[in-house]
């Protein structure tokens, strides 16, 4: 099988507070290839924004990755030294943060931010190095380029500064573009420009994206696959179809529900019940049962397994395992061996009554549990 341009496994990261440990990303996994897109989906507080930040590492003083791996190209980058990820960040991979704003120096021009950029991670000297900038901001659609690299961000609108962004991010041609919540900001119009602008250049220039988002409605048209996420936790995986009109996990169903459609225009919204899970006092099981209106004893004990519901869509609930009882029975019926009933649907005959005892990944039986 070919190399993954990156590959997230067990991913955890935590923050030291005054409250005690936060435990933000609690073992993601995925991965990546070249020109492909990939969404990741949850409210705030689900770790999506920290899954990217650990990747890029750049975490606030207090936060750490405390397990896992972040491979680039098979290397561990988690393992790297400071002067290794300063190059990789921005050459390799790069990032376009929430606020245009916040995230461009006031004091410096437009022309001064994206040269700097292109001087730190290129051989290009000060002439090259402009010349760039103002073809980035051609290239991203900005008006009068040469006029703007001599204006400071105060002097540029929303739309266009979230533009200016996105030169900087893919000015050194960067193999991954992490783009977090790219769009809030922004009013309709401007934020269906800015996406149809980041799928024509991924297009042109072949790399890989990371869309970081809380509105499914976003992201349901260019992402060949979706994650979504809460209490740091993967719920749901899938393509955009799976996860739109077969989704397999109570959360990812609240959120649809969530989402206004004209088709529902008589309809009330319903909003999921309860509040955004305290990531100080994460429940042993999954992290949703105590806002999911389907609870169960077992999902406040136990952490469901990650299981294939459908043709490359996996999810995470109990709901899920309990619903294959019957194909236990079938297959049972069929004279089908107890270990491959096991395998199949994580249910066993003992003593005449049929037992959820899963096979875990990495388990003898159990390859097409894992990732």
């Amino acid at each position: 099988m070919a190399e993954h341009l990156l590959s997230v496994k067990d991913l955890h990261t935590s923050f030291t507070t005054d409250h005690g440990e936060v435990h933000a990303v609690n073992g993601i996994s995925f991965d990546l290839d070249p020109g492909k897109v990939l969404g990741i989906v949850g409210e705030s507080g689900s770790g999506k924004s920290v899954t990217a930040y650990s990747i890029m590492q750049i975490l606030a003083d207090n936060g750490r990755i405390t397990g896992g791996s972040v491979e680039y190209k098979g290397q561990d980058i988690t393992k790297w030294n400071k002067n290794q990820m300063a190059g990789f960040r921005g050459k390799c991979c790069s990032i376009i943060f929430q606020d245009p704003m916040t995230s461009l120096n006031p004091v410096f021009t437009i022309g001064n931010q994206l040269e700097e950029a292109i001087l730190l991670h290129t051989k290009k000297n000060r002439a090259q190095a402009k010349a760039r900038a103002i073809e980035m901001l051609s290239l991203v659609g900005v008006n009068e380029p040469a006029k703007r690299v001599k204006q400071y961000p105060y002097e540029l609108s929303g739309g266009m500064r979230q533009r200016v962004m996105i030169a900087m991010a893919l000015a050194c041609e960067p193999d991954i573009l992490i783009a977090d919540e790219p769009t809030t900001a922004l009013d309709v119009t401007i934020q269906a420009q800015i996406l149809e602008l980041m799928q024509d250049l991924q297009k042109k220039l072949g790399m890989a994206i990371i869309m970081v988002t809380h509105d499914l409605g976003v992201i349901a048209t260019m992402c060949d696959e979706i994650i979504v996420m809460y209490g740091g936790r993967v719920c749901e995986r899938g393509t955009a179809d799976a996860i739109f009109y077969e989704p397999a996990h109570e959360y990812t169903k609240g959120l649809l529900r969530s989402i206004p459609s004209v088709d529902r225009m008589k309809e009330r919204l319903v909003p999921i019940a309860g509040n955004p899970i305290n990531l100080l006092n994460i429940p042993a099981g999954c992290a949703f049962c105590t806002r999911c209106e389907k609870a169960m004893k077992v999902c406040l004990d136990h952490v469901p397994l990650e299981r294939k519901v459908g043709e490359d869509h996996l999810a995470s609930c109990w709901l899920n395992d309990l619903s294959l009882q019957h194909k236990a029975e079938e297959l049972s019926a069929a004279g089908v061996r107890r270990e491959e009933i096991r395998r199949e649907t994580g249910w066993i005959l003992e003593a005449g009554e049929w037992v959820f005892d899963p096979v875990a990944p990495g388990e003898e039986g159990g390859a097409d549990l894992a990732r």
